[in-house]
């Protein structure tokens, strides 16, 4: 698994999202895009709320690159207390099948795309 995500992201499509403290990375989360389909891999944190941070951070790079839908892949209460909610599969796949299409975005992030968050 290891192997298959490193060769994703050599490829351009697996991205982490990381929070650093001093020097140490201490939460995150990984994801794979396709187009502006955006699929949410797994989070981590050793420091508290370390992973919202990054899940705030990939919210805003979403929300400045029109990247209409995080697919969480779980239905979680602690994802939905961060605003996750589920959708019919019918709409999901009809979402996924035109984000797909549409151009790769740019994976660098700028402290800006902190205002998508912060003004919400």
């Amino acid at each position: 698994m290891v192997q298959a995500y490193i060769d994703l992201h050599q490829a351009g499509y697996a991205h982490s999202i990381e929070t650093w403290i001093n020097g140490e990375l201490v939460g995150g989360l990984y994801c794979v895009a396709l187009g502006r389909a955006m699929f949410g891999e797994s989070m981590f944190a050793k420091v508290p709320d370390a992973s919202k941070i990054a899940l705030a951070a990939l919210v805003g790079f979403c929300r400045e690159h029109a990247i209409q839908l995080i697919d969480c892949q779980q239905n979680t209460a602690h994802l939905a207390s961060l605003g996750a909610e589920e959708i019919p599969r019918k709409d999901f796949i009809a979402h996924i099948s035109r984000a797909q299409k549409e151009p790769n975005v740019d994976w660098r992030f700028s402290p800006l795309y902190w205002q998508h968050v912060l003004s919400a």
